[in-house]
């Protein structure tokens, strides 16, 4: 890894305001409420617009760099893609130490990226997409343990013959590949991580690294993964629990034809029972993968995550039933990993409306405990912590249209599409207002199949595409969780958002873009107040901190399958903000 920091020379002749102590950012999301926010004050509305780098440190290694540092006690450690680890010195980029990560196959699911590591009690954790979880001597970076906890490529499947010539020559990967992409959650004395690469099944592989252009497909049969979340020992990495997002018994759920909040699913629910008997292992392979870190409430002893799509993806007709517990907020036991509620918000998922964004706790309604989940379909949805009871519902993020229709021969146009509403980036949420990246966007899901041929079936698949003609765009919006979910403000984006959000105590929302900028809205009004190119698109929620004083503000800046798809090249750099001296 190389590295180059240094300090901008347009200083202005400003006086700083002093703060009154150090404050770190010490887990993902900040703590493990997961609200994205600081009680940092020097930067605000009135001089966010001097805001100017203070120094960058590249990593040497391009693409997909989503990760959110963590500072404690002035070192900042941070993950790369290829999951490289780096301690930096907070104030000036200093390198203390790296860590090269040396992955045992190269068979992972998607592109290598890393959204981030955990540090406590003198250890930083990080879990890899070669399905291992290490941890590291904080102060030397030297390796303390390595589990693997999954063979990436463990059971998967070949593909049949001819087939990838019949789905437009290109690549078919065959069953999905486990790895690890979340920031760890250590709690408990418990480090805490789930697989992603459950829900695809057997797929076409897309040269963009991402859902868009309507590369990856669905295809019908056994070709999935089972999902799973599990703990292992802080000091020793030995697992202590594992829950399974399918379950071995009542997978299949209530054949529900609603949502629990009343939305209709439009299923042939008949079919589905009929054709039950013959899918009752549907489960085995059954999908759910698992996106982001959990919050965690100790006082209930509570982990909150959410869970993804089943498997097959978007083709519901081998897996009848609702598919527990994948598209899913589920409330689990941190020292068992018994379930203890679950919410499912899409019931047999056939549009990839994955739970993936972090879930965050907040006073709700009348002082209540409660947990929000902002949500592909369109909805921030706030329960009851202890219970999982829906307290409220906000008012749609996006124009919804034709929402669970199902996939046709004839193509069926739906808004929001696989990408969401929102996807895992962040949400942001300050006491007040949660701070949400709203991808605006329709797609078309077309049910195709391939004839039999020499010793295989008739394959069905759903091919998912680009809706023409349908508006593509995204908004910052804030929307009021205890004011009835309404939204508050909504500002369009010049270009597409990602990465999540950060709300500080100065009045400001900070916001990335695929196009490079990092952008800082008035929490109040949505005014954008400033805004600075990174070089490459942000794909990673950004932090701040302080030292000796002075606050800072920090993103990576790596690309996005966006700009990457646009012609524009990937970065390796996090840039560090600071007000002038």
């Amino acid at each position: 890894m190389s590295k180059l920091t240094g300090l901008t020379g347009a200083l202005l002749a400003l006086a700083t305001p002093a703060l009154a102590a150090e404050t770190d950012w010490p887990a993902f999301g900040h703590d493990h409420s997961n609200r994205n926010a600081s009680d940092l004050t020097q930067i605000d509305r009135s001089n966010v617009g001097q805001l100017a780098p203070a120094w960058i440190f590249q990593t040497g290694v391009t693409g997909y760099f989503q990760a959110q540092p963590v500072m404690v006690e002035g070192v900042m450690y941070l993950s790369t893609t290829q999951n490289h680890v780096a301690a930096l010195d907070a104030k000036t980029g200093k390198v203390l130490w790296t860590y090269l990560h040396k992955p045992r196959t190269d068979k992972i699911f998607g592109p290598p990226s890393n959204r981030g590591v955990a540090v406590s009690d003198g250890l930083v954790y990080e879990a890899t997409m070669d399905g291992r979880i290490v941890a590291l001597d904080a102060k030397t970076g030297k390796l303390a343990w390595d589990k693997e906890a999954v063979r990436p490529e463990e059971g998967e499947t070949e593909t049949a013959s001819g087939l990838a010539d019949t789905l437009g020559g290109k690549p078919v990967q065959g069953s999905s590949r486990l790895g690890f992409k979340m920031p760890p959650l250590v709690a408990e004395g418990l480090v805490i991580v789930g697989v992603t690469g459950a829900g695809y099944g057997l797929h076409v592989e897309d040269p963009t690294g991402g859902l868009d252009g309507g590369a990856v497909v669905g295809i019908e049969g056994g070709y999935g993964r089972r999902g799973w979340l599990a703990a292992y020992d802080a000091k020793t990495g030995e697992e202590r629990w594992r829950w399974y997002v399918t379950p071995s018994e009542g997978w299949e759920g209530k054949f529900s034809e609603a949502t629990p909040d009343g939305e209709a699913l439009h299923r042939d629910i008949a079919a589905e029972k009929a054709a039950a008997p013959q899918n009752r292992d549907a489960w085995r392979v059954g999908g759910g993968s698992l996106w982001m870190t959990p919050a965690y409430d100790p006082t209930l002893g509570l982990i909150y995550l959410g869970t993804g799509n089943p498997a097959p993806q978007n083709f519901g007709a081998s897996r009848p039933g609702d598919n527990l517990y994948t598209m899913c907020l589920v409330a689990l036991d941190v020292h068992t990993g018994k379930l203890r509620w679950y919410y499912q918000q899409v019931p047999h998922d056939e549009w990839g409306y994955d739970v993936a964004a972090p879930p965050f706790l907040l006073d709700g309604p009348n002082g209540t405990k409660a947990v929000a989940s902002a949500s592909k379909t369109g909805w921030i949805y706030v329960h009851d912590r202890a219970t999982g009871a829906l307290l409220t519902r906000s008012e749609p993020l996006l124009a919804q249209k034709n929402l669970f229709q199902p996939p046709s021969a004839e193509g069926t146009v739906v808004a929001p599409g696989p990408l969401g509403a929102v996807s895992w980036p962040p949400t942001a949420y300050d006491g007040h207002l949660a701070y949400v990246q709203v991808r605006h966007g329709a797609t078309t899901y077309t049910v195709k199949s391939v004839p039999a041929g020499p010793g295989r079936p008739e394959i069905r698949f759903t091919e998912t595409g680009t809706a023409k003609g349908e508006p593509s765009f995204s908004t910052l919006t804030a929307v009021d969780l205890n004011g009835g979910g309404r939204i508050a403000w909504s500002v369009r984006a010049g270009s597409r958002l990602s990465g999540g959000t950060l709300a500080t105590a100065g009045g400001l929302v900070f916001s990335g873009e695929e196009d490079g900028h990092l952008d800082a809205h008035d929490s109040a009004t949505g005014k954008l107040l400033w805004r600075f190119q990174c070089g490459a698109g942000i794909s990673g929620p950004a932090m701040t901190y302080a030292i000796d004083g002075r606050q800072y503000v920090a993103v990576a800046a790596g690309g996005a399958s966006y700009t990457q798809a646009a012609g524009f090249g990937t970065g390796d750099a996090l840039v560090v903000f600071a007000l002038p001296q």
